[in-house]
């Protein structure tokens, strides 16, 4: 799979150093922080943001310019990110299969960049896979091995991927989520229980033209991706705007779960480029 074309390294190098992630954990490492570690020192002013701690603003800067701007510092403090891709039947075709792989990577390679350690974990038919935490640039090679040999296909519960990574977790980090979340599981209550215990989420929403704009009219057997059962339909307009009803609640749920959660939610088609979605990401987007 090629993922990193001389371009999208250059913009992948940019937007790494834009990569915040609010979670915490007591690990050794470099890393920007918003709050004082044991052998903090001060690095720059950022401008404040909804959300910040209050503590951290600069108020003496604030009464000189009138303007709340919050300090950040570098910290010895690790950053874990674990990126979770949906591998189900219903991402196996391409073009999603190559795109929600070249997002997760992304990702990772930003993170891997920043020297944070990160955690590929994938669900399909077969079974959740977690990998060992890799760490640094020298890990990409295995990142990208890793994707290679993921395998699609199958039904999975979502909801269960996502709880057996913050599981296995021992400290809070950065919780990448690549699928198309058209899943029944209870991805909601999960995602809320992962943000309890103190990861940042991003949610990053992978879609085809046809499943944004269905082109089909009239009598169709489709086959179920995920079971292979075939059902007999009749696709006028009734049908699609019904269908694209239930999509729009979808996004709908997606959009009220970042909010609730200080989460991120980007949504995107396999016909955008890969490096919209990426920066979506790094500003922190609900669409």
């Amino acid at each position: 799979m090629t993922v990193f074309d001389a371009a999208t390294l250059r913009e992948l190098e940019a937007l790494r150093r834009r990569l915040q992630v609010r979670a915490r954990s007591a690990g050794s490492g470099e890393r920007i922080a918003s709050r004082r570690g044991s052998s903090a020192e001060f690095l720059e002013h950022r401008a404040y943001e909804p959300g910040d701690d209050l503590r951290r603003i600069d108020w003496l800067a604030y009464a000189r310019s009138g303007e709340p701007v919050f300090k950040l510092f570098r910290a010895e403090e690790d950053v874990v990110v674990r990126v979770v891709l949906d591998a189900s039947g219903s991402l196996a075709e391409e073009p999603k299969r190559t795109y929600a792989k070249k997002l997760a990577a992304s990702v990772a390679y930003m993170a891997l960049a920043n020297q944070e350690r990160v955690q590929f974990a994938s669900s399909s038919g077969d079974g959740i896979r977690i990998s060992d935490p890799m760490r640094g640039r020298a890990a990409v090679p295995k990142l990208l091995r890793l994707l290679d040999e993921c395998a699609f296909g199958g039904r999975i519960s979502l909801a269960d991927a996502i709880d057996a990574v913050v599981s296995r977790s021992s400290r809070a980090g950065l919780l990448v989520i690549v699928s198309d979340f058209f899943d029944a599981s209870p991805v909601e209550d999960v995602c809320a229980r992962a943000r309890a215990e103190g990861h940042d989420l991003v949610l990053l929403q992978v879609l085809s033209p046809e499943e944004l704009s269905p082109p089909y009219d009239g009598d169709f057997a489709l086959e179920d991706s995920e079971t292979g059962d075939l059902v007999e339909v009749t696709l006028d307009s009734a049908v699609i705007d019904a269908y694209l009803a239930r999509l729009n609640q979808l996004f709908t749920r997606l959009r009220a779960l970042a909010k609730r959660n200080g989460a991120s939610y980007v949504r995107t088609s396999t016909s955008a480029p890969t490096l919209d979605a990426v920066r979506r990401v790094v500003a922190k987007g609900v669409d």
